[in-house]
């Protein structure tokens, strides 16, 4: 699961990309992913359209992307929930109920080497289409990298 503010730009450009590796691995059927934000003011709209032309200029596509509000029952139903900033991690720290949902978030960054220290994806929705692109490629890189981790111990279960 990833998280960010209202699910229109980061989470769900994360989501798309990290399905895309896994489907290109032919793991689809193992992994199930989505995203979600933790405020509720874009809940049932698409993806931002900036976020959209981004997405489709690398060659992904966005458009089945609705948003939905992070709920508690997120913390059973998904082994990881991956937050793509600080703010989103301190959010979802003080929803989780118990140690194992806290132990279960992640910053995305934090997976990507590249990432040299700086653990904030962020927030391109104030900015121009080429922060979106910019936000996009280090999404990639660390959604890349995030999937390597995974990946043995995907192939692994049955």
């Amino acid at each position: 699961m990833f998280v960010c503010t209202g699910n229109i730009c980061r989470s769900p450009m994360a989501d798309v990309v990290f399905r895309w590796f896994v489907e290109q691995s032919g793991l689809g059927d193992r992994v199930a992913s989505a995203s979600a934000g933790t405020g509720d003011w874009h809940v049932g709209e698409p993806a931002d359209a900036r976020t959209l032309a981004a997405l489709e200029r690398r060659g992904f596509d966005g458009g089945r992307h609705r948003a939905r509000r992070f709920t508690l029952v997120d913390f059973d139903r998904f082994d990881l929930i991956v937050a793509l900033d600080r703010s989103h991690e301190r959010v979802l720290a003080n929803w989780a109920r118990t140690t194992s949902d806290a132990d279960k978030v992640s910053l995305l960054l934090s997976f990507d080497p590249q990432a040299a220290g700086n653990l904030d994806v962020p927030d391109p929705y104030y900015a121009d289409a080429g922060m979106f692109d910019e936000v996009l490629g280090m999404i990639e890189s660390a959604s890349r990298a995030l999937f390597r981790q995974l990946e043995p111990a995907i192939r692994t279960t049955s």
